[in-house]
């Protein structure tokens, strides 16, 4: 099979989709030496250094474009240009898109991957532009799409209920967790990280986008609510960059004079992540939906005990691992982590349990299937 993956995200974004076309686009490396290859950029090109080795494997090669992705999107998906994407990235059997659109095709074969209908399911959380272009856009491209790949078996659900999908056409890539991520017991470096990000002593971590989806509103006022029951010193660090609506997080926080308590150390480096989950005592996840649920299981990896919002594809990807709560029941939410801060006990099982369920979800199985998807659509 000739395959072409857009490998622009995995060059232009840290984290996200980004990280994820990233890692798995590696270990389909590592997995597959027989296919050939192309990964396709618009506007830059990865720097060798970025591969693991310092090289591409033979039957990998690189294929860019100087026109920048912004003026290919915009062609593609505003102007509706009826120009393939194979007249830049050349001929194939197969291209795949691992960020919910597909451009024109002339005769490959399209696979799209959609990690999550966050955009449909919770529009009003959803950054008005980003949600107008998805919800445009990603019903055409599942349509035409010989192939839908979707992060969880949650998320397949609703590609075929929300956007009317055959259920056949939709197949499961999950996530996997990188074999970095584990107990950091290096101590230079774990006070290296903690100086880094002037973390507290003891703290309860969350990580990912900083937006009302995540339910970080509901978060900060039960810690509130656990540090005045409870008295307990544990700080609340709220890793991740800024995304939509993100500014009434920040003035909750000063409104409720949190100010000393809750910080926010802003986007972490990936090198630093497993030292930042070994040094948290809880991993807080109340989100209101997601595709997957990456930062719960890295932080289960790192034997981290975890709370997580029973919804969406989550109890799918962290299983029996953490303690749930009710995303909306702020309560709850409070007693849960006064519950775990306050139990031993408790938080050794839950780390036992979440290394355990961490260690299911690989990249080198995630390429296993993706590989699989592959060769479906040529079948």
């Amino acid at each position: 099979m000739r395959i072409t993956i857009d490998y622009t995200a995995a060059v232009r974004q840290r984290a996200g989709v980004g990280r994820y076309t990233r890692n798995l686009v590696h270990a389909l490396a590592l997995l597959d030496r027989e296919n050939e290859y192309c990964l396709f950029t618009a506007g830059d090109a990865p720097p060798p250094e970025s591969w693991p080795g310092g090289r591409l494997p033979a039957n990998f090669t690189l294929r860019t474009t100087p026109v920048p992705a912004r003026l290919l999107t915009a062609g593609w998906h505003k102007l509706r240009l009826p120009v393939p994407v194979e007249q830049f990235a050349g001929a194939t059997d197969i291209f795949h898109s691992p960020d919910f659109t597909l451009p024109p095709l002339r005769a490959a074969r399209g696979v799209v991957t959609i990690h999550d209908l966050s955009f449909l399911k919770l529009p009003e959380y959803a950054d008005p532009g980003l949600r107008e272009y998805l919800t445009a856009r990603t019903p055409d491209s599942a349509a035409r799409a010989r192939r839908i790949l979707a992060d969880s078996e949650n998320t397949r659900q609703d590609v075929i209920e929300l956007l009317k999908t055959p259920p056949e056409k939709v197949s499961v890539v999950h996530a996997g967790v990188d074999a970095r991520f584990r107990p950091v017991t290096d101590t230079a470096q774990l006070e290296a990280v903690r100086e880094r990000y002037q973390l507290p002593e003891l703290f309860v971590l969350f990580v990912g986008t900083i937006e009302p989806r995540k339910n970080l509103g509901r978060l900060i006022a039960a810690y509130a609510e656990m540090r005045r029951q409870t008295g307990l010193p544990h700080g609340l660090i709220l890793c991740g960059g800024k995304g939509w609506l993100s500014d009434g997080i920040y003035e909750q926080v000063q409104r409720e004079g949190l100010e000393e308590d809750v910080r926010f150390p802003g986007f972490v480096d990936d090198a630093d992540l497993p030292a930042l989950y070994t040094l948290a005592d809880l991993f807080a996840f109340p989100s209101l939906y997601e595709g997957f649920g990456m930062p719960p299981l890295e932080a289960m990896a790192c034997g981290t005990p975890v709370i997580a919002s029973r919804n969406s594809s989550l109890p799918e990807a962290l299983g029996a691992a953490p303690l749930y709560v009710d995303a909306e029941d702020t309560d709850g939410l409070a007693d849960a982590m006064a519950r775990v801060l306050g139990d031993a006990t408790l938080r050794l099982r839950l780390a036992d349990l979440g290394r355990a369920q961490a260690a299911r979800f690989t990249w080198e199985r995630a390429a296993g299937q993706l590989l699989a998807a592959y060769r479906q659509v040529m079948a």
